[in-house]
């Protein structure tokens, strides 16, 4: 059974549809990569889901209750994380994280044990003393899933938990969602690529409002990426590489070409006329080359191709 489904859910904001219509499931246990371009409707999908908006249209459920009834008791079985969390910067963590467990009516017992379960969980153990005025930013969305796991929820949303992140606190709240895997169901929003790709089980793309495409990871990289070749010309070589991306452009087993420079992409439809005959035809052309390489397409070559169609997968 879904721990998450929506059914033709919509919402409007005056005259502008930010959801038209989104059918989406989501299985127990899985970590789910909700990918978007900004304004796509990751957000307000999020706060229909948790409870925090209504829909203009449409039904959602989420851990067996339908949020668009208006079930109060849903905020009891989730947990969440918006892109810019609050909290009160005069509190140390553990201050934080005993308020949030008296909002949800545990014992002084339980919230003292899982305080210190959860700053463990989230490596903020040895700065427990400091105020969170004085954290980084990448120490605040660490203690932001700390608060959001204190209920033990059985979905934790998170809307854009590393975007604005550097690279090193990306790294370190990665890591942490990964550790998170098994233990409950983590819906994550987000529009960066790599983010998804490493840490998602099951990826969810959306667009202008509507599911584009649902599949397990693995199976919209092997459904949908094309054979990829890069060929990087020496220094000197700019025009002879535009020239012969146009010609090789014209080929039947070719997709698609594009030139950065001194590197071309050459997406093919047939990967052994692309070994036979790419090499040779860029020697041919006088190319002097100093890399050539076969690549294993990205989810990021995906999404530009999805989105971009617009298509209804």
């Amino acid at each position: 059974m879904a721990i998450i489904r929506t059914q033709g859910l919509q919402k409007n904001y005056g005259q502008v549809q930010a959801l038209a219509g989104l059918d989406l499931t989501v299985e127990p246990g899985a970590i789910f990569g909700f990918l978007g371009p900004n304004g796509a409707g990751k957000t307000t999908t999020i706060r229909i889901l948790t409870g925090l908006a209504h829909a203009s249209g449409g039904r959602a459920w989420v851990a067996g209750r339908e949020v668009t009834a208006g079930d109060g008791e849903i905020a009891r079985h989730i947990g969440f994380l918006p892109e810019e969390p609050a909290f009160y910067p005069w509190m140390t963590p553990p201050e934080f994280l005993d308020y949030v467990g008296r909002v949800f009516g545990l014992s002084a017992t339980e919230r003292a044990a899982r305080s210190q379960e959860l700053l463990g969980l989230v490596g903020l153990t040895e700065v427990s003393k400091r105020r969170i005025g004085g954290f980084s930013r990448g120490m605040r969305q660490r203690l932001g899933v700390a608060q959001a796991l204190v209920n033990q929820p059985e979905v934790l949303f998170l809307d854009e938990a590393v975007s604005a992140l550097d690279p090193g606190g990306r790294k370190d709240v990665l890591e942490l969602i990964e550790r998170l895997r098994g233990q409950c169901t983590v819906f994550m929003s987000t529009h960066i690529l790599a983010d998804v790709e490493r840490v998602c089980d099951t990826i969810g793309i959306i667009a202008r409002g509507r599911l584009v495409i649902q599949a397990p990871r693995q199976t919209l990289l092997a459904r949908y990426t094309l054979p990829l070749f890069e060929v990087e010309a020496d220094y000197g070589f700019v025009t002879a590489l535009r020239t012969w991306a146009e010609g090789i452009r014209q080929q039947q087993w070719v997709q698609s070409v594009s030139v950065e420079g001194l590197v071309a992409r050459v997406h093919v439809h047939d990967v052994g006329m692309a070994k036979r005959a790419l090499l040779p035809s860029a020697v041919q052309a006088g190319l002097l080359l100093r890399r050539y390489e076969m690549l294993r397409p990205s989810l990021e070559d995906i999404f530009l191709r999805l989105v971009g169609e617009g298509a209804s997968v």
